[in-house]
């Protein structure tokens, strides 16, 4: 039997009213927007599950803190709120402010990176795969090998394989890795976290050569609370120690504060030394702001200084990777195949066994996103060969990515566990009726800047 979930640890203060379109406004809707959901207007969706990247909602605290804010252009108080944040939690003694995790992730690829450089990872995520290749450098992934049987209860799939970090350093050579980066939880391979242990292990392989170690850090908290679940000599540890433990391995963190940091809006990178630190300035203030505010207002640094003191809370992140689980559990019941266990932020469907008639270079993730939107009106994301199909840099042939998901990313503090039994009974829905689905998808568009097909690419059916 389906363990009970507990209630939600908040009380609703302000509500957003939400309406189903009917089904033929679905209908006209996704062709209006090429069958690709990033083209949905917010009302034409039910209950939207795109991302969970700034879209939760925040504490009373936070919005108190917004009348906080200072909007001096230098100096300004709530950066130093920030600043101090950041030290009591993650132990850094810079931060550069950002307008979001992309924003940082411009600032640090494009002034650590050149063309021919390579950056080992567990597995990039979309914009830091497209920012490292739009600069000429290129991500190797050096994953677990778990990571990939999505069935198993492996309780670490973010993992980085050391083996494969060290050949990659032996291949390439130090010189030519300017970083090394590890995702926290590896959002491309299901929302899987990555061990204490593990972080500590590439941290040492990092010094050994002397190579830069940062955290792709959006979900830290998130991951910290597998690893007190997880990770045997870490269960009588505070979700705060926890965080500080594996911020303290690291060089740097990029983080994109839309998600853990419970904000709607920013990023920032963090560092240990004055050089680096003055090394990521000039580019701050050329694509995001001057150093203390980042492109950001005085208001939303207020509000992401709590913020990051918030997501440290148990009780909050116990219920957060409880609601995600039930939604998997939910799915489980009727057989839907996901990647297992179910991730922090996110359920993600295995689309190649859900549609398996369906060949992957006709993007079956992205067929399922639409069906599912069609029946109930609820927005995911395909993330599979629309997302991440590559090209080969010695034989030019496209390489189609090892997994094909459809991710339904759950915002936090936002939807109720009643939210989560919708949705469950409409991808459920879907799933009775996945034979019939005769078609697939082609691209009618895709932009010319490498790795963002998915997010401006224009679809049209294919009959099988």
């Amino acid at each position: 039997m389906r363990p009970r979930i507990g209630p939600e640890p908040f009380k609703i203060k302000a509500v957003e009213p939400m309406r189903l379109p009917d089904r033929s406004v679905r209908e006209e809707a996704l062709v209006r927007a090429d069958y690709n959901l990033f083209g949905l207007r917010s009302e034409e969706v039910y209950v939207d599950l795109l991302t969970d990247s700034g879209t939760g909602a925040m504490s009373a605290a936070q919005w108190a803190a917004l009348m906080m804010g200072d909007e001096a252009y230098a100096g300004a108080r709530s950066f130093y709120a920030l600043k101090d944040a950041v030290k009591e939690i993650l132990g850094f003694d810079y931060v550069i402010p950002a307008h979001q995790g992309r924003g940082a992730e411009n600032v640090l690829f494009g002034t650590l990176c050149k063309e021919g450089d390579i950056i080992p990872f567990n597995m990039p995520f979309d914009t830091t795969m497209a920012h490292i290749l739009n600069v000429g450098a290129r991500p190797v992934d050096c994953v677990v090998d778990e990571a990939f049987d999505l069935a198993s209860d492996y309780p670490f799939k973010g993992n980085v394989d050391i083996g494969k970090l060290e050949a990659a350093i032996n291949q390439y050579g130090k010189e030519n890795i300017p970083l090394i980066m590890v995702t926290v939880t590896n959002n491309s391979g299901g929302g899987q976290p990555v061990s204490l242990q593990n972080i500590r292990d590439v941290s040492q392989v990092s010094h050994k050569y002397g190579i830069p170690f940062f955290l792709d850090a959006a979900r830290m908290a998130e991951n910290a609370y597998f690893i007190k679940m997880r990770e045997p000599s870490c269960v009588d540890m505070s979700l705060k120690e926890i965080i500080r433990a594996m911020a303290d391995a690291a060089d740097g963190l990029a983080v994109s504060c839309k998600k853990d940091p419970l904000v709607n809006i920013g990023g920032m990178i963090t560092c240990r030394n004055e050089e680096m630190y003055h090394a990521l300035l000039p580019r701050t203030i050329l694509y995001e702001g001057f150093a203390t505010y980042g492109g950001l207002a005085g208001r939303d640094l207020q509000a992401l200084a709590q913020g990051l003191f918030e997501m440290t809370d148990e009780e909050y992140m116990s219920h957060r990777v409880a609601q995600v689980k039930h939604l998997g559990e939910l799915l489980d019941e009727a057989d839907v195949p996901f990647v297992k266990p179910a991730g922090g932020h996110a359920i993600f469907v295995d689309a190649a066994s859900f549609l398996p008639h369906i060949p992957q270079r006709l993007f079956p993730a992205d067929v399922l996103a639409a069906e599912v939107y069609i029946e109930g009106a609820v927005r995911g994301i395909g993330l599979g060969a629309l997302a991440f199909a590559a090209t080969d840099p010695e034989t030019g042939f496209e390489v189609l990515p090892k997994l094909e998901l459809f991710r339904l990313a759950v915002p936090r503090r936002t939807y109720t566990n009643s939210h989560m039994e919708y949705v469950a009974e409409v991808v459920n829905d879907v799933y009775r009726r996945r034979d019939y689905i005769a078609y697939g998808l082609e691209l009618a568009y895709e932009p010319p800047v490498k790795g963002i097909r998915h997010f401006l690419g224009k679809l049209r059916p294919k009959k099988l």
